[in-house]
Formats: C-alpha cells, sequence, structure tokens
C-alpha cells in the first residue's frame, strides 16, 4: 500500500477559527478525517503539522526516502522557502502542492511559489477538496 504524507506548514493548525471566510470552517483535523475516508484503504496517510520549516524538510526528506507520495500545503513557507523547494528536489519526493485558497486571486505577493517548479502539480482555491483532488491524483494511474 502506497504511503502519503500530508504535510501542513504554519498557521494551519489554526484552521477552523483562523480567518474563515478565506480558510473555511473545517478544522485540520476535520480535514485529516476526511482524507483518511476519502482514502478508504487505498494508502496509509500520515498527517503531520509544523510551524517550523526545518521540520517540514525533514518530513518531505523522510517521505523521499521511502518512495512515498507528498501532499503538500507550505502556508506562508511556499512564497519563502528555498529550502522546501531543496528537499523536493534533492530527496526526490513526488509532492503535490496545495492550498485552500486561490493564492493567485490574493494579494500579489501569495502569487510567486518557490515551490511549484519541483512539483508534480498544485491545486489550489478548492478549500478542504484540494486535499483530497491531490490525494486522487497520486492514486491515479499514471497515463
Amino acid at each position: 500500500m502506497r504511503r502519503i504524507f500530508v504535510l501542513n506548514g504554519p498557521n494551519l493548525n489554526l484552521l477552523g477559527t483562523r480567518e474563515p471566510g478565506i480558510y473555511g470552517t473545517l478544522s485540520l483535523a476535520d480535514i485529516e478525517e476526511r482524507l483518511k475516508a476519502r482514502a478508504g484503504g487505498r494508502a496509509e496517510i500520515v498527517f503531520r503539522q509544523s510551524n517550523h520549516e526545518g521540520e517540514l524538510v525533514t518530513w518531505i526528506q523522510e517521505a523521499g526516502s521511502e518512495d512515498a507520495g507528498v501532499i503538500l500545503n507550505a502556508g506562508a513557507y511556499t512564497h519563502t522557502s528555498v529550502a522546501l523547494r531543496d528537499a523536493i528536489s534533492g530527496a526526490k519526493a513526488e509532492t503535490i502542492e496545495i492550498h485552500l485558497s486561490n493564492t493567485h486571486a490574493r494579494e500579489p505577493f501569495r502569487h510567486k511559489s518557490f515551490i511549484t517548479a519541483v512539483c508534480r502539480g498544485v491545486i489550489a482555491g478548492f478549500g478542504p477538496l484540494s486535499y483530497e483532488l491531490a490525494l486522487e491524483a497520486h492514486l491515479a494511474p499514471r497515463d
């Protein structure tokens, strides 16, 4: 069974209470529960959150060493972290970048992602469904 690491960056622990008009009312625990139900035994979901960049780097490297897939909501680190970019590239972790909100419809500083170029794809703007779409992309047969 394929392992998929679902890694969440800074402030995502505040989901459900943080700016619900942008990020919705579900908590990160709610999203984890929905995602595990969606996986339905097709994948083992390893769900983690950290406000610390180095911890996210370590988890990406762990996923790469296990040939596991990664769903990464890097939060604000998306727009600032060369370290995450280098971890994805160096560990050869097949990563799908996700965002709850449509970052391109928000402030200009959110339009640039340091990690997109080394990710398999990007899913943004679908709220918690973004996680589920990324899961399906990881589990879909490759043509």
